[in-house]
């Protein structure tokens, strides 16, 4: 089927409908983002509708923008279900390359979508949403009739060694996390999403990403972060289908209701790098603080970047990966075994006039099937790991992800009854 750009659709929006749904969603094709690696997932176009929403482990995009919501006070039940039904219904075509909403037909009204990704391809956009705590209930209080089906698992992070955190950008009701090759597209998702959703939610923050600091595919090299380093080597990826299930894909049982089958939690961390004190370092000094060759991204024990790490190499008195370095720390087989699934990417905010410094670094996202493995490996990282000295946490935030969408079906059906 040919793919309409975003653009043709407004031109033929008077015309007959392109594999309408009896809701009148428009879509382009179907499709399970069930591999990266499938033909269709570097194409123009992500299918939303999945066992998963896409934006897991789709291979990862260019670029992000990240913005958590707040419900606004008095917005009722039926407010909240109304407009998550409109947030599907609109990514559904923002991922179709199509307007956020159908046109309204009259000049009088407000456009049906803000115009500035206006002839631009879908540019691989995903959109994935999820669910803060605090929806569930905030100081005790029900808030809209559905804390009783609250993950179990869902609860706010913990106090974590290192944590400089700044409320303003920490936490959220909602979240949505858009993906794209192209910033405009990405940008045009979140801004869509937040004018669709006026009057129920306010944007309590965001974050724009640029160079993603994950690979999820196999297909994908290994990409540097700010640092300068490989960034996620032992990453898992869509093509190990054991470990997404062992670690990343939750199911309706332990503690997760119906509605999370196929979902996972979302954990962000705003960490700020201290570049310009790190720029300083030698290179002996980098290598010994990563754990990892500079150029190669092998490990201090091998040649290649893919080889395992020998953490006993060197004897206890003289390892050759030294024993505060940050991949011996966050290693699974120093964390009980605990992986997550990385998505992150890099930012910068202009320059802080206070430090006389860049304000840059690593937007970490993380999906896993329990948030207590990023608690795990934090404690550990946060304590010990000599990359401390140069970074700073100063944002964090954890989310239940929904499990994915059947054809015209709204995201989380089961969440209201």
């Amino acid at each position: 089927m040919r793919q309409l750009s975003r653009r043709g659709f407004l031109t033929a929006a008077g015309g007959a409908a392109v594999g309408a749904t009896a809701g009148g969603t428009i879509l382009l094709r179907d499709g399970n983002d069930s591999s990266a690696s499938e033909p269709e997932s570097y194409t123009g176009q992500v299918p939303y509708d999945g066992e998963h929403q896409a934006g897991i482990i789709t291979a990862a995009q260019d670029r992000l923008h990240f913005a958590a919501f707040d419900v606004m006070p008095d917005t009722t039940r039926e407010d909240l279900r109304a407009m998550l039904v409109a947030w599907t219904a609109a990514s559904r075509r923002l991922s179709g390359g199509l307007p956020a909403e159908p046109a309204a037909g009259t000049p009088a009204a407000p456009p049906a979508d803000t115009g500035e990704a206006d002839g631009l391809p879908a540019g691989r956009l995903t959109i994935t949403i999820g669910f803060g705590p605090t929806l569930f209930s905030h100081r005790g209080r029900d808030r809209f009739g559905i804390a009783a089906q609250r993950p179990t698992l869902l609860r706010e992070l913990p106090a974590l060694p290192g944590d400089e955190l700044e409320p303003e950008r920490s936490g959220g009701d909602l979240c949505v996390q858009a993906c794209a090759d192209d910033p405009v597209v990405a940008f045009h998702a979140v801004r869509n999403l937040a004018r669709i959703g006026r009057g129920t939610v306010v944007m309590r923050w965001s974050q724009l990403g640029f160079g993603r600091t994950s690979s999820t595919s196999s297909a994908q090299e290994t990409p540097r972060n700010l640092m300068g380093f490989k960034d996620g080597t032992s990453n898992i990826t869509a093509e190990q289908p054991e470990s997404l299930a062992k670690h990343v894909w939750t199911a309706a049982r332990d503690g997760n209701p119906p509605w999370m089958a196929g979902g996972s939690y979302l954990v962000t961390r705003r960490i700020r790098m201290l570049i310009e004190v790190w720029d300083r370092a030698s290179l002996t000094d980098q290598e010994a603080t990563i754990g990892r060759v500079k150029a190669s991204g092998a490990p201090l024990t091998g040649t290649t970047e893919h080889e395992p790490l020998d953490l006993k190499a060197g004897g206890a008195a003289d390892p050759v990966i030294p024993l505060d370095a940050h991949v011996r720390l966050a290693a699974p087989a120093t964390n009980r075994n605990a992986r997550m699934l990385r998505r992150g990417y890099s930012f910068t905010d202009g320059f802080d006039p206070e430090l006389g410094q860049l304000d840059a670094g690593l937007f970490f996202i993380a999906y896993m099937n329990d948030p207590a493995a990023f608690v795990t490996v934090q404690n550990q990282l946060g304590s010990r790991d000599s990359l401390n000295e140069y970074i700073k946490h100063v944002s964090s935030a954890v989310f239940a992800v929904p499990g994915g969408t059947g054809r015209g079906a709204p995201l989380a059906a089961g969440l209201f009854g």
